[in-house]
């Protein structure tokens, strides 16, 4: 019998052994991990996972943690050699009495072996082949790898791979940093992760912790005065803040965009990446706010889109019941959805949740009728309520602040969220690093990203590159060209071309410095055409620019399509010393373990001179001083920059840079559609700019652009482009390249009491607007 029966085990463990995987693998522990995204002084920007399990070694857990796991799975851990026979024995005489498998007497080994080997059906097949990997692994692996691995693999719900993930989600805390109460309810889980969720079953959870904390105490691992302590130990449950998609969500989007090109969605979704960045949250936060207001302001300039709904009065409560308002946001400036229940000339009642308001007719005074046509300064203010609103509407309102007589009674303002849609960009010309983009609106709204994916004509924005070409090619600031009227006939197409500029004024001889301070259309045709468009062409790549160029003249007044981020690399040439890095968001990647797995190796590439670099710089500083950048005046700050409008209103952009910072802005609908009289760069992008800056300027020391030594300056008259006379009482103190400055003096004489004037009585009255 003896005989027969070592013969039949020997059989069946050789039957088991068959078709076993290789334990080994075990070995090259790779879980799903989660990738984390960094903010460049290392915060947290993001995750990207589809378990979510955090890699920690058993040096940063919690010791009452490791204990207590011990004592409700394996409290013999350290003793057996991955399989202890009483616990399978037990397991047989409770299956036997129940007629069906339903305990496993399952070491942490066997675990390990079931979670990342077998199956999880319940046979004894699967139970024999387990004990078999377990002793095998035992001999390969300490038991402290063993033990990290369960720890690290097991399921703990909520969503919670492994100890980490537990810890954050039900306790808002690191697992080294656990309580032994906070430990033990943690270890009460992998019986039934889902059925004793804390959050879903707190009684059931507590049960199970009162478990684990008297095995603690039967196994003597803690004290009866730590057990009482513990177990009278109250909490509250808490999530660990995930920053993900809160701060920059199409920064992250854009990154997780880059990272899954370049690595594969398995790698990014599972791979644990430390992924590092060039994101500032105070940037990002400052970028989307600037965006949000400005497209808010833009939208209410075309007048008033109509109520989001209007409600019966049947189903009022109903609307009311629904909208469940937090006490906590009630902030001054927040936005609520609130009925209007009753409207008069001056004002209409609303109410929202539980509230009540009034919205006065002051804060609607935006609120006409759309007419692209017309400038808001051209129609008259709404002062009648009833004409903008009606009972049973629903709309969008501002909180402006709580009635002190009347506890729960809100004064409002009339609010409306765009249809049209912008971008902002901000990076470091020094590094190549995107400090903060924002893609749109809202993220939630849309997910396109209008700074990277989003092409659209530039318009007067792209004609700085124009006239950095032309001071190749024989201009200087002082040169002199016709601003007249030019007529292009295409023979093929049987079309005709008639070019104009802005305000619709010719200006005849014109400074070159004017020319693109005031942004004359007609003048930068005429350099363009002068220099020829192929020589145009071809510097224009060198400026990191890749876009398909037709050889027509349109191309000078910005008629490539670009996005905002690709116009904004281009500039950073200016802002530079004539050379660019290319912009990126990905500085480095590495893996869970710290090995680097890539690095931005971007260098600085050559595509003009320091000197022609600083001279459109100087000439963009004009911009802001004499021209359509004057908004960014208020920085007090050395800055230039270049407003772009396209036909019909339909996209206004602004670019500007000191040499520590550079920002675009953009604005427009996705399709092609005027956004109204005026809707210029300089009113429509500026002011976006502008916002976003002053809340970031501090933090930067007051820089100026370095003039290289092989620029001089002189002081030019602009009627003639010669040296000043000495007593001129009109002149620019302008930037050449040494050499190519005038050296005849202007014999013009200035009359007695006149002073220039600023150009015609159209064009101030646009400066002015706008």
């Amino acid at each position: 019998m003896i005989i027969v029966s070592a013969g039949a085990l020997v059989g069946l463990y050789k039957w088991a052994a068959q078709d076993l995987p290789d334990y080994k693998d075990i070995t090259d522990y790779n879980p799903p991990l989660v990738t984390k995204v960094l903010t460049r002084d290392d915060q947290i920007l993001g995750y990207f996972y589809r378990e979510k399990r955090f890699l920690v070694s058993i040096d940063e857990m919690s010791p009452w943690l490791i204990k207590s796991f011990l004592a409700a799975e394996d409290s013999g851990f350290y003793e057996h050699e991955g399989v202890e026979l009483l616990g399978i024995v037990r397991a047989a005489i409770h299956n036997l009495k129940a007629r069906e498998i339903v305990q496993g007497g399952s070491t942490i080994t066997q675990q390990v072996i079931k979670s990342l080997l077998l199956s999880p059906e319940r046979s004894y097949t699967r139970k024999m082949k387990e004990a078999i990997l377990a002793y095998r692994l035992e001999n390969h692996l300490t038991k402290d790898e063993i033990l990290t691995i369960y720890m690290n693999q097991i399921f703990l719900g909520a969503g919670a791979y492994g100890v980490e993930a537990a810890a954050r989600d039900y306790f808002g805390k690191h697992a080294k940093d656990l309580t032994l109460a906070e430990s033990a309810l943690i270890a009460s889980l992998p019986k039934a992760p889902s059925r004793l969720n804390p959050y879903r079953n707190p009684q059931g959870a507590r049960h199970r912790q009162a478990y684990v904390l008297s095995r603690l105490r039967d196994l003597e691992w803690i004290t009866q005065e730590e057990y009482a302590t513990a177990m009278e130990e109250s909490f509250e449950l808490q999530r660990m803040p995930d920053p993900s998609w809160k701060h920059g969500p199409y920064y992250l989007e854009e990154v997780r965009r880059q990272l899954i090109s370049m690595f594969g969605e398995d790698k990014v979704y599972e791979g644990g990446l430390v992924v590092y960045t060039g994101a500032d949250i105070k940037h990002l936060d400052a970028a989307q706010s600037a965006l949000r207001q400005g497209l808010i302001e833009s939208t209410k300039r075309r007048g008033w889109q109509g109520p989001l709904d209007n409600i019966d009065d049947e189903d009022i409560e109903l609307f009311l019941l629904g909208t469940v308002i937090d006490a906590d946001e009630m902030n001054k400036g927040a936005w609520v959805q609130v009925l209007v229940t009753e409207v008069g000339q001056n004002k209409a009642l609303v109410r929202f949740g539980g509230f009540k308001g009034e919205i006065d007719v002051s804060t609607m005074s935006w609120a006409r009728t759309p007419d692209p046509s017309r400038a808001p300064e051209e129609v008259r203010a709404i002062g009648d309520a009833r004409r903008v609103l009606k009972e049973g509407d629903v709309i969008w309102a501002s909180l402006i602040e709580e009635n002190d007589d009347e506890p729960g009674f809100w004064n409002l303002a009339l609010e409306q969220e765009p249809f049209v849609e912008g971008a902002i960009l901000s990076a470091d010309p020094r590094t190549g690093e995107v400090l903060a983009l924002a893609g749109g609106y809202d993220f939630h709204r849309s997910h396109f990203n209008r700074a990277t994916q989003a092409k659209r004509q530039p318009g007067s924005a792209f004609k700085p590159f124009v006239y950095s070409v032309a001071l190749e090619n024989g201009y200087t600031p002082a040169s002199i060209v016709l601003d007249a009227p030019i007529v292009y006939d295409d023979y093929e197409t049987m079309t005709t071309w008639r070019p104009k500029n802005f305000e619709g004024v010719f200006h005849g001889p014109t400074l070159f410095r004017d020319a693109l301070v005031k942004s004359r259309n007609l003048v930068t045709i005429r350099i363009a055409q002068r220099i020829g468009i192929n020589t145009m062409v071809n510097r224009f790549s060198e400026f990191g620019i890749e876009e398909e160029f037709p050889r027509d003249l349109s191309i000078s007044l910005g008629s490539v399509s670009m996005s905002l981020m690709d116009l904004c690399q281009a500039y950073s040439v200016f802002a530079r010393d004539g050379s660019y890095i290319p912009l990126y968001l990905i500085d480095r990647v590495a893996d869970s373990w710290g090995q680097e797995l890539f690095k931005n190796q971007a260098e600085a590439v050559r595509a003009v001179s320091h000197e022609n670099a600083y001279i459109i710089t100087s000439l963009l500083q004009e911009v802001v001083r004499d021209g359509t950048g004057w908004r960014a005046r208020v920085l007090g700050r050395p800055v230039a920059g270049k407003t772009g409008t396209t036909n019909d209103q339909n996209d206004a952009w602004y670019i500007g840079y000191s040499p520590y910072l550079i920002t675009g802005v953009y604005i427009g609908f996705d399709q092609l559609t005027p956004m109204g009289k005026y809707e210029t760069g300089a009113r429509a992008a500026s002011p976006i700019w502008v916002n976003y800056r002053l809340e970031v300027e501090e933090d930067y020391p007051v820089q100026d652009f370095v003039r290289p030594s092989g620029v001089t300056m002189a002081r030019i008259d602009p009627a003639t482009g010669l040296l000043a006379p000495s007593d001129s009482s009109e002149s620019y103190f302008l930037p050449f390249l040494a050499g190519t400055e005038p050296s005849q003096r202007s014999a013009r004489v200035d009359e007695p009491g006149r002073t220039r004037p600023a150009g015609t009585s159209e064009e101030d009255l646009l400066r002015q607007i706008f």
